[in-house]
């Protein structure tokens, strides 16, 4: 696009311009978000930005949806959180307005712009500047939301990029303001897969706080049960297993459902195994039956990288305990000859996986006679925000999305190194020494929603579809 042209459609995207010529000129520009190209090319005009930000206010819907729409593809590429900076606090007002209509595209637009680290601190910034902190965005998630589709659900997955950083999970975890037990009934929300997708993701990031993993199990959260509800099914144990188990998983009826996402299913199993990462979390783990549920479960699981998470958490359970002095798993320090040998184990691991989804995509494609739509890391199809529909999910491997939250962060065993770690123990227990800490996006609290390479996208011409 020229300059003259350039300047002629910001013409038509000024707030004073007629109605009809503002709409079709932000659909034009929804189209354009729609490539890489045309989202680079708006990009790198500040005033486009300026101006599909100033319509996101736009009295009529027929604008401010599709400049909204437009503004999430854009906060899906990187390098764009700079340029949307100055809308934040008016999208942050707004979007907690009940009467907002639009609520559901500005929580995909702000979980878009937030899986980056440095946007998630203005966020947070933001929300402190306020002075209540995370407390307006609880509210709104736990509360009802009579409006179609409930978008308020979607704020879940602003909560878990939050609970990427220190700071936000310590606001959650704060023994005097009770706020991380009001995201646990939501664990078992039949209603909203996506409510249940964002409380799973801010849970297992918290559970990276290996000081708080006592209080969390303890009587006064009491997690335990609310992590492996979800994983249990109907079978019936024997006696002396059932009452092993917390007293809300036992005898469960009939018809009992275990978690139907299997991304969901895989968080709740990594919380788990964070969990059991200290002494004391390991041993209430096992103390409460926890092994039970989770053998019902590998018999019952049908996906690959569920099973392989349900694997090294039972094989955690079942081992044996580190010696003295490694009692803590976040804080092991392994060889680089052993960290250069579980790189690879998860490379190999990861090329099976995605052999498997290439051979199932060639089945479906040939069984359906169509074109199969794959949905990348949370990309939204038609009319969905970001992770709303079912076809819209975060990929199975979130954990590329993560940063480390500060130079002091903890440092993490990521769940195949927990699994593998057993396995090499004794060789490795007498040059730990000169080890280093496993580290990376898989060992860091992650991001629920978009990675580096993009995030929720909104096809053009789109309108709002019903969520779960």
């Amino acid at each position: 696009m020229d300059e003259a042209r350039a300047r002629e459609l910001l013409a038509f995207l000024r707030p004073e311009a007629r109605g009809d010529l503002k709409g079709g000129a932000v659909r034009f520009v929804l189209g354009l978000t729609g490539g890489v190209e045309g989202r680079r090319l708006l990009l790198d005009r500040p005033d486009f930005l300026e101006a599909l930000l100033a319509l996101s206010g736009d009295p009529s819907l027929a604008v401010a949806e599709p400049a909204l729409h437009a503004l999430v593809n854009l906060a899906a590429e990187p390098g764009a959180a700079g340029a949307l900076r100055g809308g934040l606090p008016d999208l942050l007002r707004r979007l907690l307005d009940p009467a907002f209509a639009l609520a559901q595209p500005a929580c995909a637009l702000l979980a878009n712009w937030s899986r980056e680290e440095g946007p998630c601190r203005e966020l947070w910034a933001e929300l402190r500047r306020g002075g209540a902190g995370l407390l307006p965005l609880l509210e709104a998630f736990c509360g009802p939301d009579p409006r179609p589709g409930a978008p308020w659900h979607h704020l879940g997955a602003l909560l878990a990029n939050l609970s990427q950083l220190p700071e936000a999970r310590d606001a959650l975890l704060d023994r005097a303001g009770c706020l991380v037990q009001r995201l646990l009934p939501f664990t078992q929300d039949v209603g909203s897969g996506v409510r249940r997708r964002g409380v799973a993701g801010t849970l297992r990031n918290c559970c990276f706080n290996s000081r708080h993993h006592e209080w969390l199990l303890s009587e006064q959260v009491d997690l335990l049960p609310f992590l492996l509800l979800p994983l249990a099914g109907p079978e019936e144990l024997p006696e002396d297993e059932m009452e092993r188990l917390p007293l809300d998983l036992q005898y469960l009826p009939a018809d009992k459902q275990r978690e139907p996402e299997a991304d969901i299913r895989k968080m709740l199993l990594e919380a788990l195994l964070l969990l059991t990462a200290t002494k004391p979390g390991r041993l209430q783990v096992r103390e409460k039956g926890t092994y039970f549920v989770l053998r019902e479960l590998h018999k019952w699981e049908e996906d690959r990288g569920v099973r392989a998470a349900c694997e090294k958490l039972i094989q955690v359970l079942i081992g044996d305990e580190p010696e003295a002095g490694m009692e803590n798993l976040l804080e092991v320090k392994i060889p680089s000859e052993v960290e250069q040998q579980l790189q690879r184990l998860d490379q190999e691991e990861e090329e099976e996986r995605a052999a498997e989804a290439g051979s199932l995509t060639r089945r479906l494609c040939l069984a359906d006679r169509r074109s199969l739509v794959l949905v990348p890391c949370c990309r939204c199809t038609v009319g969905r925000a970001a992770g709303g529909g079912k076809r819209g999910r975060v990929c199975p491997d979130r954990r590329g999305g993560g940063r480390p939250g500060s130079a002091d962060e903890e440092r993490a065993l990521d769940s195949s190194t927990q699994q593998r770690y057993t396995d090499v123990y004794a060789e490795t227990a007498d040059n730990r020494a000169g080890g280093q800490t496993r580290s990376g996006a898989a060992g860091q609290p992650s991001f629920l929603f978009g990675t580096a390479a993009g995030g929720a996208r909104i096809a053009a011409g789109s309108s709002p579809g019903d969520s779960e």
